[in-house]
């Protein structure tokens, strides 16, 4: 077991990553940032994310003591928005509980919302050099792979396997290097499709490779159909002002700033009239715009309408809005929404 992280931090020495905003001193706040925004999303996509993030909360107490519109307005655009919630919720209890202080006890930080076995293990891995197995997407086909694990790593059998796998080869001495060495190998050389396996340091005991089925591990997830869902959109705007409603807590763009959504498009009007107080002197179908979760697929169909006017009663909460598009506030929006936003404000039908 020991040459597999021998072999591997010597690999790391000369070819890993060693440049990434979050090596940068690796303060467990800062590598918490870091683990939370990397879960499902490309190192590419995050590094932007993650500096304005940490130039916006540099510190544990600044993030807690923000709004969430705040935080949630710098996460817009990063998806899988529950991540951005249950940082700020955390954050609060690192504040309030722990000193301000992120902990650096694996019971701890297990306790804090939105941080599982892996990210807390990488945390404390790659910020206080501890001996934590972790068992990210990449870590999983690389020990699928090296030991030919059949089966989807999803699986409680097949991820019981994998951690042993991962406690085994976790060494005692630069136990940061080596885990993000790991991370490393499954993002660069060991990828899903067309692994490099040549230039691979594990190559000539990786299982997969010798038996020539390095794609056939780790095992696939079931197959199953997404759906279709579909909802109308409402761009309800009165002189260069959108009427926006915060979503609901729990749910797809919890706590996101959207627009109101129907099942039924006749019920618009009627709704303008006795939600807004207004009249609707001017309607426009556009084009479907569809947005795929992991889950579902949905079928966004906007229907913009001029107001005769924008109330200020109806959007007198912290439920509702009126958002200027000419100066925007910094709010969160999720990506469909900011994109209609975005158009109407081209189109200048405002």
């Amino acid at each position: 077991m020991a040459e597999f992280s021998e072999r591997l931090i010597s690999w790391f020495d000369r070819h890993g990553r060693k440049d990434l905003p979050w090596q940068e001193r690796p303060t467990a706040y800062r590598v918490w940032i870091s683990e939370i925004m990397l879960q499902q999303t490309q190192v590419a996509t995050v590094i932007p994310y993650y500096l304005r993030f940490m130039e916006k909360f540099p510190t544990v107490a600044g993030l807690a003591d923000s709004s969430m519109d705040d935080v949630l307005h710098a996460w817009s655009g990063l998806g899988y928005y529950a991540r951005a919630r249950n940082l700020h919720k955390a954050s609060m209890i690192i504040r309030d509980v722990h000193g301000g202080e992120f902990p650096l006890d694996m019971e701890a930080v297990l306790e804090l919302p939105g941080i599982g076995r892996s990210t807390a293990g990488a945390i404390l891995a790659l910020a206080d050099q501890q001996r934590q197995p972790i068992l990210d997407g990449n870590v999983k086909r690389v020990l699928a792979r090296y030991h030919a694990v059949e089966g989807w790593p999803g699986s409680t059998a097949v991820a019981k396997i994998l951690w042993a796998f991962a406690a085994a080869h976790s060494p005692h001495e630069r136990i940061a290097d080596y885990t993000q060495a790991i991370m490393d190998l499954g993002a660069t050389l060991c990828t899903r499709t067309q692994p490099q396996c040549a230039t691979c340091p594990l190559s000539d005991d990786c299982r997969a490779h010798s038996l020539g089925r390095e794609t056939d591990y780790p095992g696939k997830r079931p197959k199953k159909t997404k759906p279709l869902k579909t909802t109308h959109m409402l761009l309800a705007h009165h002189e260069g002002a959108l009427y926006l409603e915060r979503r609901p807590l729990s749910g797809i763009w919890g706590g996101l700033w959207s627009l109101p959504e129907f099942s039924d498009v006749d019920a618009v009007m009627e709704w303008c009239e006795q939600t807004l107080n207004t009249t609707v002197l001017e309607v426009e179908h556009w084009d479907t715009l569809r947005h795929s979760f992991s889950h579902y697929d949905l079928d966004i169909k906007p229907v913009a309408v001029r107001l005769k006017s924008a109330s200020r009663k109806v959007a007198d909460t912290d439920q509702a809005l009126w958002y200027t598009l000419a100066t925007p506030p910094g709010i969160g929006l999720a990506t469909p929404v900011k994109t209609l936003i975005d158009n109407l404000h081209t189109t200048g039908n405002t």
